[in-house]
């Protein structure tokens, strides 16, 4: 497994030092760099490269967001997730329009952390799961497509487990409703994952929505 290069951005002393203890712990993650504001953190980034950067937003000097955009338009290749305390709608789409491509809510679990960041650098988008369906929502509503895109790869059970899953439900809520077992459902979901290349429900939610899908 490919160790992944992390640097820990957050204006906290005692906070940072957390999330570099945290990070550090976890398998397959090698922290190589910390900053105190967004200007420190991009000097840190074009020295170290890293592969993710754990990014706060709110910051003295230069805040998250504009770090971000500065990483993210000089080195696409680094991803940065966004792990803050701010959850307002008008501030996570900034943060994502600036090129992030992961949003957490402090008090994450470690699990939900190295998820984030393991998929952020494989190229996913990820949000905590109270924030998925806000951030489907708030980017459908800012701009719809003039022709979404069709799902000809889907099966007729895909396609509305997909639906279901656009429209918010849970896996229990779309097994009650499809009359079919929760086994079922998770195999559906699996597949229509694998279909639409999206690495977590986040992602398919976004695609589907996108698509006009959600909406019945």
């Amino acid at each position: 497994m490919r160790v992944l290069r992390v640097v820990v951005v957050d204006d906290h002393r005692i906070v940072r030092e957390g999330l570099v203890s945290l990070l550090g712990a976890l398998e397959g993650i090698e922290v190589v760099g910390e900053a105190a504001d967004g200007r420190e953190a991009l000097h840190v980034v074009e020295d170290v490269l890293p592969d993710v950067v754990v990014m706060d937003i709110q910051m003295p000097g230069l805040d998250g967001i504009e770090a971000t955009r500065f990483v993210t338009g000089r080195h696409p290749q680094v991803r940065v997730v966004m792990l803050t305390m701010t959850e307002d709608d008008e501030t996570v789409v900034s943060a994502i329009r600036a090129g992030a491509t992961g949003y957490l809510l402090k008090g994450a679990g470690a699990d939900e952390v190295l998820h984030a960041v393991r998929s952020a650098a494989a190229g996913g988008m990820v949000f905590g799961a109270s924030l998925a369906a806000r951030v489907a929502e708030l980017f459908v509503g800012a701009a719809r497509p003039a022709a979404p895109p069709a799902f000809p790869q889907l099966s007729e059970r895909e396609h509305q487990v997909l639906d279901l899953l656009a429209a918010g439900r849970s896996n229990d809520q779309i097994a009650a409703e499809l009359f079919v077992s929760g086994k079922t459902v998770r195999n559906t979901v699996s597949s229509v994952y694998a279909k639409l290349q999206a690495p977590d429900r986040a992602a398919a939610i976004i695609a589907a929505r996108e698509a006009g899908l959600g909406r019945g």
